[in-house]
């Protein structure tokens, strides 16, 4: 879901997004990985197998006998099934030779096909690559990060197997030279819209972070990575937002704006606002003014 947003979001696909701050913390694949990882097929298009194969292989999909869950595909002869990221259901591919003669979904539990589309959009399979070069890159940024053994270190041998441990999404920034933040896949006309006390929610996950970072780093076994390497600092969020236009809605006239120099591309605008009253509708069959008291 995430990958099919975040891609939506550069396609301009919709017109607001509504994010948690402690969502918009998160560090990102880089905007290139998903660019150079997403691809469209549709009907009447030539699709080359071998290429094919190695496409799906390194943007993570794996290869399986049957196909039933998101990241997987299938080759058989003509037919093709895969189930894209970001997709709710999975498709059959028919060819004639090299062209797709039809698309089509299908269910997988009775592996029947169901209707015809027009077209099959492709998602990476996970947040990170996971090919040859891939995994090579993964454990030498290990190997560089933490001391002592790696091979004593399950997530390392799990990595070097073509495995995906449990929590591999915490070590995601050593799959990559660089990450991206939200704000690098936000549109450049975009308008920021911060809601509430931001600061003190950044605040208080930092906290919960640290205090969970401080129990756990201890484990030999699953080195950590340190909360900085994961999530943006403050500082980090509102400078990333910085270049663009925004506006602050705040529950309390006496809150401090946040700490946010003002934009180039437009000024920030200051908001008190209060929560809605009670809503609640008398909703008896027979009342006559059903709304009476809420406005």
């Amino acid at each position: 879901d995430r990958l099919a947003t975040l891609y939506q979001m550069t396609q301009r696909a919709f017109d607001v997004v509504v994010v948690p701050v402690t969502t918009a913390l998160l560090r990102l694949a880089p905007c290139e990985y998903l660019a150079g990882r997403t691809f469209f097929l549709k009907q009447k298009d030539t699709l080359d197998l071998e290429r094919f194969r190695s496409q799906l292989t390194l943007a993570g999909y794996s290869h399986v006998t049957q196909v039933v869950a998101p990241g997987e595909y299938c080759l058989r002869g003509g037919l093709v099934d895969l189930f894209p990221m970001g997709s709710a259901v999975p498709y059959r591919i028919e060819l004639m030779d090299q062209e797709i003669e039809s698309l089509r979904t299908f269910d997988v539990d009775s592996q029947r096909t169901i209707y015809k589309v027009s077209e099959v959009r492709l998602l990476p399979g996970r947040e990170f690559p996971l090919d040859d070069d891939a995994r090579t890159f993964f454990r030498r940024r290990f190997r560089e990060r933490f001391e002592g053994d790696p091979s004593k270190r399950e997530v390392y041998k799990a990595i070097g197997r073509g495995g995906t441990p449990a929590g591999i999404e915490y070590y995601l920034p050593l799959f990559f030279e660089h990450t991206a933040t939200l704000a690098d896949y936000i549109p450049q006309e975009a308008i920021i819209c911060l809601h509430g006390d931001v600061a003190s929610t950044i605040a208080q996950f930092w906290t919960d972070t640290h205090s969970r970072y401080g129990l756990m780093r201890s484990d030999q076994d699953r080195p950590l990575l340190a909360p900085a390497e994961l999530f943006l600092t403050q500082d980090e969020l509102f400078g990333s937002v910085k270049p663009y236009a925004r506006i602050e809605l705040r529950s309390d006239t006496n809150e401090p704006p946040t700490d946010l120099a003002p934009a180039p591309v437009g000024s920030a605008i200051g908001c008190a606002v209060r929560a809605l009253p009670e809503l609640a509708s008398d909703g008896s069959r027979r009342s006559s003014g059903p709304l009476r008291g809420v406005f």
